[in-house]
C-alpha cells in the first residue's frame, strides 16, 4: 500500500531563497512551474533535480519483488510522485492472473486521490534495474485524472527527465474536433 508524506515536514533548502544569483547547475522553476536544473534547462535538455532525486529514493526503498498466492507477486515495481501542493505519495504493482492486477503509478495516483489531491507535478518509477518510463495506461490514466498533468516532470534512465505530454504525443484530449 501506497502512504504519503507531507513535504513540509522535512527539511527544505533555503540556499535559493537568498538574493545571490543562482549558479548553472542549481534548481530552478521552468515557464511550466516544474523544477529543471538551470544548465541543463539553458541547453535545451532537462536533468534530474533534487526534488525528482528524492522521489528516486523513495521509490527505491518500497522496489522489491515479493511473493502472493501461487505466481503472483507485488512490488517488482514502484512510484513515488509529488503532488502540487508538494506531497508524496508512493505505491507498488501488483501481479496478478487476467489482468486485474495494476502498475505501481496507479497506486500512488490512487493513494493521492484519497487526500483528494489531483495535480501531479513530479513522477518516478522503478523496477530492479532502474527508472522505469510509465506504460502507456498509466501516462493515459495520469493525464485523464487532471489535464494538468500533461507538465508533470517524470524521471527517466540517465538521470533525463521529460513531461508526460512528451511521452503521449497527438493525444487524443488536445484534438480540435473533440
Amino acid at each position: 500500500m501506497g502512504r504519503s508524506k507531507d513535504r513540509r515536514s522535512k527539511a527544505r533548502r533555503t540556499d535559493h531563497l537568498s538574493d545571490e544569483p543562482r549558479g548553472a547547475g542549481d534548481p530552478a522553476v521552468d515557464e511550466r512551474g516544474a523544477l529543471v536544473d538551470k544548465c541543463a534547462s539553458e541547453h535545451g535538455a532537462q536533468m534530474m533535480t533534487p526534488d525528482l532525486q528524492e522521489l528516486v529514493e523513495a521509490a527505491t526503498a518500497l522496489q522489491g519483488k515479493f511473493a502472493l498466492e501461487d505466481d503472483f507477486t507485488a512490488g517488482a515495481v514502484a512510484a513515488a510522485l509529488r503532488t502540487g501542493s508538494g506531497r508524496l505519495f508512493t505505491g507498488i504493482c501488483i501481479d496478478l492472473a487476467c489482468g486485474i492486477g495494476f502498475c505501481a503509478e496507479h497506486a500512488a495516483a490512487a493513494e493521492m486521490l484519497k487526500h483528494r489531491e489531483r495535480h501531479v507535478v513530479a513522477l518516478a518509477a522503478v523496477g530492479k534495474r532502474g527508472l522505469l518510463p510509465p506504460c502507456g495506461r498509466c501516462r493515459e490514466m495520469l493525464l485523464q485524472v487532471d489535464s494538468r498533468n500533461a507538465g508533470c516532470m517524470v524521471a527517466l534512465r540517465g538521470g533525463r527527465v521529460v513531461r508526460l505530454a512528451d511521452l503521449l504525443p497527438e493525444h487524443w484530449l488536445d484534438a480540435d474536433d473533440c
